[in-house]
């Protein structure tokens, strides 16, 4: 049983982050009967606001839990994700404010929106808009898994502790959806700064702390065999891999572009964006903790009690128990807790305004503004509960292999958003071809990768190594894109000729 300072301090502190989400509906005042000013804060948001809200959008509930527990249970190859991060903000600092300028100058909203108007393609934007909605959903229920286990280790020895477990994420979620609804982004925006400070407090403090009270990192370190923190050479055509097809992919992300757009200007998303590499380090010490949760014997014998497969999501919540006085560990599950309800608000606005606007506005263009926004505030309530009734009914275990999948898709429209920036030749029917193989050959690969059963990989066999398949379906779709609009360009120029 936890002590009551934990409980004290978590719902207290939920309350308060309660009260900022409803508050945000009076905070900057717009009309939020206009989606540009519901779902994007008015584009209105500074360099300290952008900064605070794209890291809660992509430093969420599942990173604090997921890349410690991929290092508890198998090591350096879940390091890949503290490089993959630093090379992503490279990316984004080259495309998102190109796609700001132009999101800003003819009113775009989503990528999709951006899509259509550069190649003259409604097909093309609605399958990008339903491609970004599948790849976010999982993406809301991994949030929702990194909210579970905070729960778990809170709720672990009491009775009936996984009935008031569910009971507690659905009034969390429903709290969620009412203030998301009459807030819209601006509530996401103040809850992202506090859920931001109690996550940066939590991270300093434990990478302080917990050395210390244990003899430092040499005793964790100790504790693990030496093969374990060194990358196998079997293994390097993978990690590198992993680092670049996530690094391409996480901007393209619905929610990201959704946070980039609600930037005040081109020059201060520039800036937050380079400040965006701090949540690297920190992500780095999170995922040190992978390591130091071996040489806390109280937390090793809490997770022995679970079984093996879901020990490792876990460890920081546990690590955080059993090392950390009791309303301290309140602040710090609190704001895990928080990491994954601020993400999963911004992730369904996102998918509600792709819904909206590029696919049912295409089919009904005549829709009047007060529906459109009606339509897009239920859409993400209902997206939310989606997500929420996905984890309810779905093993933990499968929501995190959906997610590999998840990825991999998003990476297919990479061509025409990040590469449509730029190159003018591209066209979109060898775009459509290109996503279309695209997503059949990732698809394809990892139901072979895991041959044909539960999925537990990302990674296919190749001559060269086993390989990200984002990366291998990602090249086969940019060979066809590329190579197709080349021939299109070709037989246009010797028919005007």
């Amino acid at each position: 049983m936890i002590s009551s300072d934990v409980t004290v301090a978590f719902v207290s502190l939920f309350i308060l982050f309660m009260v900022l989400g409803f508050y945000g509906k009076y905070w900057r005042r717009g009309d939020l009967n206009h989606v540009h000013e519901w779902s994007l804060a008015g584009r209105k948001l500074g360099t300290t606001l952008v900064f605070f809200l794209i890291g809660a959008d992509l430093y969420t509930a599942y990173s604090f839990v997921a890349i410690p527990s991929g290092v508890f249970a198998k090591g350096s190859l879940y390091f890949f994700a503290i490089p993959y991060v630093m090379l992503t903000f490279a990316v984004a600092l080259v495309a998102m404010p190109r796609l700001w300028s132009l999101a800003r100058e003819r009113g775009y909203i989503t990528a999709s929106d951006f899509v259509k108007d550069r190649f003259d393609s409604r097909t093309l934007a609605v399958m990008i808009a339903i491609t970004g909605i599948v790849a976010e959903l999982p993406y809301i229920a991994l949030q929702i898994v990194g909210m579970q286990s905070v729960l778990t280790v809170m709720l672990a020895g009491t009775a009936n502790g996984q009935v008031v477990e569910e009971i507690s994420l659905l009034i969390a979620f429903i709290i969620l959806a009412a203030f998301t609804y009459t807030s819209g982004l601006r509530g996401a925006t103040l809850t992202a700064v506090f859920k931001d400070i109690l996550i940066w407090i939590t991270v300093l403090v434990v990478i302080i702390a917990v050395p210390i009270s244990i003899g430092g990192f040499g005793h964790a370190f100790s504790q693990v065999k030496p093969n374990y923190v060194t990358l196998p050479s079997t293994l390097v055509p993978g990690y590198a891999t992993l680092i670049l097809g996530s690094a391409l992919a996480l901007y393209l992300y619905p929610h990201a572009i959704n946070g980039v757009l609600s930037s005040e200007s081109a020059q201060k998303l520039r800036k937050s964006t380079a400040l965006l590499p701090l949540y690297g380090v920190g992500l780095a010490i999170l995922a040190l903790m992978g390591i130091l949760v071996f040489a806390v014997p109280d937390a090793m014998s809490f997770l022995s009690g679970f079984p093996e497969s879901s020990r490792g999501i876990l460890v920081v919540p546990s690590l955080i128990l059993y090392t950390m006085p009791g309303w301290f560990a309140g602040i710090a599950l609190l704001g895990i807790f928080v990491g994954g309800l601020v993400p999963a608000a911004i992730m369904a606005m996102a998918q509600a305004n792709l819904l909206t606007r590029n696919i049912i506005k295409e089919f009904r263009p005549n829709i009047k503004d007060s529906s459109e926004i009606r339509v897009t505030k239920i859409s993400s309530t209902v997206f939310k509960f989606i997500a929420l009734g996905f984890v309810f009914v779905v093993p933990a275990t499968y929501a995190i292999s959906l997610q590999l999948l998840g990825g991999i898709l998003i990476a297919q429209i990479l061509p025409a958003i990040l590469f449509g920036l730029y190159i003018k030749s591209l066209k979109k029917t060898p775009l459509i071809v290109g996503l279309l193989v695209g997503i059949g050959s990732g698809i394809y690969m990892v139901e072979a990768a895991n041959n044909f059963g539960t999925l537990t990989t990302s990674l296919f066999g190749t001559p060269f190594g086993s390989l990200y398949i984002a990366v291998i379906s990602l090249a086969i779709n940019l060979a066809i894109s590329f190579g197709g609009s080349y021939i299109a360009n070709k037989i246009h120029s010797s028919k005007t000729k």
